[in-house]
């Protein structure tokens, strides 16, 4: 799938948002899904109660976690938050994120979140990556320590990782899964928000210009 006009139809993409949500991390991924046609749709704890983010922005979500169903979605992704360290509050997303998984809907995970999978038991059989090896290690019943990646996001299947420092990187990975560019105009994407390379741009305007 590639181009605005065919992802207009596309199931919604869910976003978790909760209490110490790290704003920075989804930005680009949420930002340039919607730029090209997908429409985003918050999920919280509780439908219509807001959450406020790690910068202090409140958000009111769009549905409950209750609510959410693999079939309606096109990806979950699972922000990072100070939650995630401080007790099992969120668990429900990372149940959430199997039951995705077993129906083949792609979840992403970044920071915070991919801790949360480590306790569900998530990452113990796909290659994936972290904020550190260590970080995944101090999670109670993790043991996917052979399958940790030094990398700054790992695909693995319908599974997307990333550490904390990677967003863009995360948004990249994304946007291949959904097939939101094309290979070349996605590597122009990564290389310009990325590494800052100007001679990428001319790449990705010729790319809007032609609808790819």
């Amino acid at each position: 799938m590639s181009g605005t006009a065919g992802n207009t139809a596309a199931k919604p993409v869910h976003l978790a948002v909760y209490d110490t949500y790290a704003d920075w991390e989804t930005g680009h991924t949420t930002a340039h899904l919607t730029q090209r046609g997908f429409r985003i749709r918050t999920v919280g704890p509780v439908a219509g109660v807001p959450v406020t983010t790690m910068g202090g922005v409140r958000i009111q979500p769009d549905l409950s976690l209750a609510d959410l169903r693999p079939e309606d979605s096109s990806l979950l992704i699972l922000t990072g938050a100070q939650l995630w360290d401080t007790g099992d509050e969120l668990a429900p997303f990372a149940a959430t994120a199997r039951a995705f998984l077993a129906a083949g809907v792609p979840v992403a995970a970044i920071c915070g979140a991919t801790a949360g999978l480590a306790r569900e038991g998530l990452l113990d059989d796909r290659p994936h990556t972290s904020a550190a090896a260590a970080y995944l290690g101090a999670q109670p019943g993790y043991g996917g320590a052979d399958r940790y990646l030094e990398a700054d996001a790992v695909t693995a299947g319908d599974l997307i990782t990333a550490g904390p420092t990677e967003p863009v990187a995360f948004a990249r990975e994304v946007f291949a899964r959904l097939g939101v560019y094309e290979p070349e105009v996605l590597d122009a994407w990564y290389r310009l928000f990325h590494h800052s390379d100007a001679s990428a741009f001319p790449v990705l305007m010729a790319a809007e210009a032609g609808g790819a």
